[in-house]
Formats: structure tokens, C-alpha cells, sequence
């Protein structure tokens, strides 16, 4: 019974780890290129969009966050799963959940630029607690050259 209890958790210990190499932390500039470039943010909401990123998720597409009330944040944009389904497509964005933590960024910015068409950069906390004041926001053009 003991071999079995550790087998599991030895098992759920490298799925846990496996979801992690999925991931990526992203460098600020890599991040902000990646953005413009890839996924066509729009050049003049690119500070407040990686400011945002850095306070939700440190850049870390792989972060997962449950709130006070239960709720899960996915990815590197923290999207709430309102927005999307547990192990199949779903929700405000018709995205899986699970695809939000991974490094293609391509459902992740698709719903995050939905969340900001219907309700702004005060959707996310971390904008409105550390972004909001355009003095706190990074000159991009200055540190990255973009």
C-alpha cells in the first residue's frame, strides 16, 4: 500500500513538473518583441501591457493563482477561467484553459486582447495597483530600443 501512496505521488510530482517545462519566464524585451511583433499589440499599449504582465505573472507563462473565492488566474496574462474551460475549449474566450499556461502565446493574447476590448486595463489588479500612474511605466523605447 506504502509503494503505491509513493508511486502516485511520485507520479503527480513529475506531472506537476512536466506542466513547469511547458512554460517559459520571459525576459522584459524578448517579451515586449514577442508582443509587437508576433501577435500585433499595438505599440502605444505596449508599456502598460508588459508592466501589467510583470505584476501579474512575472512573465511566467506557466504561473497558475487561485483566488480568495476558488477561482483560477492561467498564464502569463492570469486569465480568470471564466474565460475559458478546464480540459476543453470553452468559456468568454472558447479556449482551453490548460493552453493559457504553456509558451505559444497565441490564445493567451487573443482572449487578453478580448478582456481589454470589453472592460480595459482595469480588468487585471495588477495594472490598477502598479500601472495605472504612467509615471510607473517602462520606457520601452529607452530600455529596449522599441
Amino acid at each position: 500500500m506504502r509503494s503505491a501512496v509513493l508511486a502516485l505521488f511520485y507520479v503527480g510530482l513529475w506531472l506537476s513538473l512536466g506542466a513547469q517545462v511547458l512554460g517559459k519566464r520571459y525576459m522584459r524585451c524578448e517579451l515586449a518583441r514577442k508582443l509587437l511583433e508576433q501577435h500585433s499589440f499595438e505599440r502605444s499599449l505596449l508599456s502598460n501591457w508588459i508592466c501589467l504582465l510583470e505584476h501579474e505573472s512575472d512573465l511566467d507563462t506557466a504561473k497558475l493563482t487561485t483566488n480568495p473565492n476558488g477561482s483560477r488566474n492561467y498564464g502569463l496574462f492570469q486569465i480568470n477561467e471564466r474565460y475559458c474551460q478546464e480540459s476543453r475549449r470553452g468559456g468568454v474566450c472558447n479556449v482551453k484553459c490548460e493552453d493559457l499556461l504553456d509558451e505559444n502565446l497565441r490564445e493567451s493574447a487573443a482572449c487578453a486582447k478580448r478582456i481589454l476590448a470589453s472592460d480595459g486595463f482595469r480588468h487585471w489588479n495588477g495594472w490598477q495597483r502598479f500601472c495605472r500612474n504612467s509615471q510607473n511605466l517602462p520606457n520601452l523605447k529607452l530600455i529596449c530600443g522599441i
